[in-house]
């Protein structure tokens, strides 16, 4: 299969675009102490200029009020975004709202779509995807929140972990075992439940990088459900096939993660070489020093084999489809993640304490990252799909293939006649 990652002109001319809005119009944001409101306001005037330059929602097709650009693009627009953690929300693409609005494209009745994907896309609302709970690891089959159908109404229990914007959205979508006695990967079903109905207590959760919770854009929760109630109609897609509707989400997600991981990577990697040029030490500048070389040779290489990695994974989804790259998009994941550490600790090893300190972003970027390696799956879950379906394609054998004896026993059988004759003419 041959592959191509070219793009159009006037694509490219997009993605220049959004090199400078991000870095003159979105970058100021970060150093001022907004919080979640405050930024929402700024932002808003910044997203009816990415709107009018075709860039808004680009991760859904034209008919659902995005722009179809595709996997590929979109992974490389997604590589500018990455710089900045505001820069999704302005472009109208962040998580969770992203993946949840593919959702409801994929599964969603008309009426489900009109009421809460098209206002999710325009900006009017919010959203949180919650799925996992505390315990669980990366094994969905144990989850314990349920909700039984009672006349026209489900009803919903249970507790849910790290769910993103919970406590801002204005409706989760819930992964919810309805159908207990099913196989283990058709238990589950999802719901749209609005974030007023009774019965819903949010606890904000401090992260590694936001102790305090006071991200302008992402907060996290630990949610209770307590006989919460939502009509029958709520349920999105079939009854036991949430399994199935979240590999959806989170397949071409990864891709985003992914690219945005590359763009983390590339504004680190121009902090530590603007360093590695600035700074002299025993004699010298630091870009002289043989170790600081290495770091700065093997940087770039790992930026860019994550990156060809990723969009290649793109051009294959939007060739063939996700299911036919679940190898892809698994491998990089884990890639991506130890790529994305190492680059922000040379970058941080590079500025000494001037990068451990608050005065520069690495220290926070350094901190996220850690958190890459966990959500979406461990990456040692990732590995073991990578292993376990390389390896199927292998079969047992008593004697290695490329055992150099058994070869040359079989081609001196097959080049007898050849070989007699060569020896008779000498």
């Amino acid at each position: 299969m041959t592959w191509d990652f070219s793009t159009e002109p006037e694509f490219e001319a997009k993605l220049d675009w959004a090199r400078g809005f991000v870095r003159d119009e979105i970058y100021p944001l970060e150093v001022l102490d907004l919080d979640h409101t405050e930024f929402r306001r700024l932002a808003a005037p910044l997203q009816r200029q990415v709107k009018e330059h075709g860039l808004w929602a680009a991760h859904l097709g034209p008919d659902l009020g995005g722009q179809g650009y595709g996997q590929l693009r979109l992974g490389l627009l997604h590589e500018i975004l990455g710089t900045s953690e505001l820069a999704p929300y302005v472009f109208g693409c962040q998580a969770p709202d992203s993946g949840n609005a593919e959702l409801l494209a994929i599964a969603g009745t008309d009426e489900q779509r009109q009421r809460w994907m098209h206002p999710l896309l325009e900006g009017r609302l919010l959203s949180a995807f919650s799925m996992t709970e505390q315990g669980t690891g990366s094994d969905p089959r144990q989850f314990t929140t349920s909700a039984r159908l009672e006349g026209g109404e489900w009803v919903l229990t249970g507790r849910k972990w790290f769910v993103g914007n919970a406590s801002r959205a204005d409706f989760h979508i819930v992964m919810a075992v309805t159908e207990p006695d099913a196989p283990p990967h058709h238990r589950m079903s999802m719901l749209i439940v609005p974030a007023d109905v009774p019965g819903i207590e949010t606890r904000e959760l401090g992260l590694m990088n936001d102790p305090d919770h006071r991200n302008p854009v992402w907060s996290h929760c630990e949610v209770a459900y307590q006989d919460v109630r939502v009509p029958a109609e709520n349920l999105l897609g079939a009854r036991g096939e949430a399994f199935a509707l979240a590999q959806k989400r989170l397949g071409p997600g990864r891709i985003h993660h992914c690219m945005r991981w590359i763009g983390v990577c590339r504004r680190a990697f121009d902090m530590l070489c603007e360093r590695a040029v600035s700074i002299s030490v025993h004699g010298g500048p630091l870009a002289e020093k043989q170790t600081v070389q290495n770091w700065v040779a093997d940087c770039a290489a790992a930026i860019e084999s994550a990156r060809l990695l990723t969009l290649h994974t793109a051009w294959k989804i939007d060739q063939v489809g996700a299911s036919a790259a679940r190898t892809e998009i698994a491998m990089i994941k884990y890639h991506g993640a130890t790529v994305l550490h190492d680059v922000i600790d040379r970058a941080i090893q590079v500025h000494g304490s001037l990068g451990f300190s608050t005065d520069m972003p690495l220290e926070q970027m350094y901190r996220w990252a850690r958190a890459a390696r966990i959500y979406d799956g461990p990456d040692e879950v990732h590995r073991v799909t990578v292993a376990r379906r390389l390896l199927k394609g292998y079969q047992p054998v008593p004697v290695p293939t490329e055992h150099v004896p058994t070869r040359r026993a079989a081609a001196l059988e097959r080049f007898r006649d050849h070989l007699e004759l060569a020896l008779a003419a000498r």
